[in-house]
């Protein structure tokens, strides 16, 4: 059953082919960090489109939290915020909901530096090498992404 929604929610590196090729993203979130995918070798990194008018965007946020707290996953997420009318409101947004990734406050130009986003949520799902191996458009859950992951992992170790 997980393996139909997992194909269903993302879609694979075959599919990923025909999206152009991410360029070493540079990410600012609302705290001021930055965030380049460089950075992050060694982990998956999950990067998210998202709007607060969003339904899927707001359903699938307590998995995305759960999947950046659990260390076993060996994953980042990062938020990026479309759509939005001021900063305010995103911040009290985040901190109503208790979001405890970064969120980036982001415009459609600059999602392009990790990829097309045609519709929300959209996200990617970088392996711990800087590729892109996932594409999904709609909302994610987290057992759909662990098990992903997990079916990814060399036999006999984390992956790397």
């Amino acid at each position: 059953m997980f393996r139909i929604l997992l194909a269903r929610l993302l879609l694979p590196l075959g599919l990923a082919l025909f999206l152009p090729a991410a360029a070493a993203f540079t990410l600012v979130d609302t705290q001021g960090k930055t965030h380049r995918l460089s950075e992050y070798q060694g982990k998956w990194v999950l990067v998210n489109f998202w709007a607060t008018w969003c339904p899927p965007c707001l359903e699938e946020i307590p998995d995305l939290a759960a999947l950046h707290a659990n260390p076993r996953n060996n994953l980042v997420v990062l938020g990026v915020a479309l759509d939005y009318r001021d900063t305010a409101e995103i911040e009290r947004f985040v901190q109503r909901l208790k979001i405890n990734y970064p969120i980036i406050l982001g415009d459609y130009k600059m999602a392009e530096q990790v990829g097309p986003v045609r519709g929300l949520p959209t996200t990617y799902l970088f392996n711990p090498q800087g590729k892109v191996v996932a594409y999904n458009v709609g909302a994610l859950t987290r057992a759909a992404v662990e098990s992903y992951i997990r079916d990814r992992k060399p036999q006999g170790g984390p992956s790397r």
